[in-house]
C-alpha cells in the first residue's frame, strides 16, 4: 500500500467527515446566533456569526473540490481557466475573513472585560457591523491580484501562481498573516482578557460573560491547532525549495502537505462542537434548537 494511496484515502474519508460536520455545525451556529437575542446583540458573538457564515461558504466551495482533486484525481481547474482563477480568489479572500473575525472577537472580549468604562464602551455592536464591512472589502481587494497572476500553464494546463514575486508573497502571507499574526493577536488579547477577569470582581460574578470569554478562548485554541502544522510545513517547503530531492522525498512531502491542509479545515469546521463543550448556555440553546420539533406528551384528565 503506497503512501499516495493512504493520503488519498485520508483525504476522502477525512474530507467527507469534515464537510458533513462543518456544514451541520456552522448552520447550527448561524441559527443560534441569529435567533437568541443575547447573542444577537453581543459584538463578540456577532463576529462568531460572521465567521460561521464565512466558514460555511468556505467549506462548501473548497472542501468538495479538494476531495475530488486529491482523492479522485479530478481537477476542474485544469479544464476551466475561470474556475482556476475563481477558486484561488475565494481561497485567498474567505480564509482571512474568518481569522480576522476570531481576532476581533478576542479583542472585543478584552474591551468588554476591562474595568475602564471608556475601553468597555469600545465594545459596540454598531461599530462591529461597520468594522466587518471594512474588513470584507479589504480582503476582497487584497485577493484581486489572483486574477492577474494565477492561470493555467501548458502543457498540462495546471492551475498555478505563475508570478515568482507573488508566489513568494503568498507563501509569506500564508505563514505570517494567516498564522503568526492572528495567533499572536489572539494570544495577546486572550491573556489581557484573562488578566481583566482576574482583576475585575464584577465580571467574575457575571457567569454569562465568562461563558462568551470561554467560547472565544476555545476558538483561538482551535485556530492554533489547525494552522500551526500548515505554517510549519509551508515554511519547511519554502526553505528547502531549491534543494535536489528524490522522488520518494517529493511524494512524502506532497502527502504531508495534503494532511496539513486537511487539518487546516478544522478551524472552519469545529467551532460549534467546542462552543457546545465550553458553554452550558450555548449547549442548552443548541439542544432546544435541535429538538424543537419534539412535542411534549400532554395527558388530559378524564371528565367522566
Amino acid at each position: 500500500m503506497s503512501l499516495l494511496y493512504i493520503g488519498q484515502q485520508v483525504t476522502i474519508f477525512g474530507g467527507y467527515s469534515m464537510m458533513i460536520a462543518g456544514v451541520f455545525g456552522n448552520i447550527m451556529n448561524i441559527i443560534i446566533f441569529t435567533t437568541v437575542r443575547t447573542y444577537r446583540t453581543n459584538p463578540g458573538t456577532f463576529y462568531f456569526l460572521s465567521a460561521s457564515i464565512n466558514n460555511l461558504i468556505y467549506i462548501i466551495v473548497n472542501l468538495p473540490f479538494r476531495i475530488l482533486s486529491v482523492g479522485y484525481n479530478i481537477d476542474f481547474t485544469i479544464h476551466s481557466a475561470f474556475w482556476c482563477k475563481l477558486r484561488n480568489y475565494q481561497y485567498v479572500m474567505l480564509g482571512p475573513i474568518s481569522y480576522t473575525c476570531i481576532c476581533l472577537a478576542t479583542i472585543d472580549q478584552y474591551f468588554v472585560s476591562s474595568s475602564n468604562p471608556r475601553i468597555r464602551h469600545m465594545s459596540n455592536i454598531k461599530w462591529s457591523h461597520r468594522i466587518l464591512i471594512i474588513i470584507v472589502i479589504i480582503w476582497c481587494l487584497h485577493a484581486i491580484p489572483v486574477f492577474l497572476y494565477v492561470y493555467n500553464v501548458p502543457p498540462n494546463s495546471t492551475c498555478v501562481n505563475a508570478n515568482a514575486i507573488y508566489r513568494v508573497y503568498m507563501t509569506i502571507f500564508g505563514v505570517v498573516f494567516l498564522c503568526a499574526i492572528p495567533t499572536g493577536i489572539s494570544l495577546l488579547f486572550g491573556w489581557l482578557t484573562y488578566r481583566n477577569i482576574q482583576q475585575t470582581k464584577t465580571l467574575v460574578e457575571q457567569h454569562a460573560d465568562r461563558q462568551i470569554v470561554r467560547m472565544t478562548f476555545v476558538q483561538v485554541l482551535l485556530m492554533i491547532i489547525a494552522d500551526v502544522p500548515y505554517a510549519v510545513f509551508s515554511t519547511y517547503l519554502s526553505i528547502t525549495n531549491q534543494r535536489l530531492k528524490s522522488y520518494d522525498q517529493q511524494v512524502n512531502e506532497y502527502v504531508l502537505m495534503q494532511f496539513a491542509m486537511l487539518i487546516s479545515y478544522v478551524c472552519f469546521v469545529g467551532s460549534f462542537y467546542l462552543f457546545w463543550i465550553s458553554s452550558s448556555r450555548f449547549r442548552q440553546t443548541a439542544k432546544k434548537k435541535l429538538f424543537c420539533c419534539k412535542k411534549e406528551l400532554i395527558v388530559y384528565p378524564s371528565h367522566t
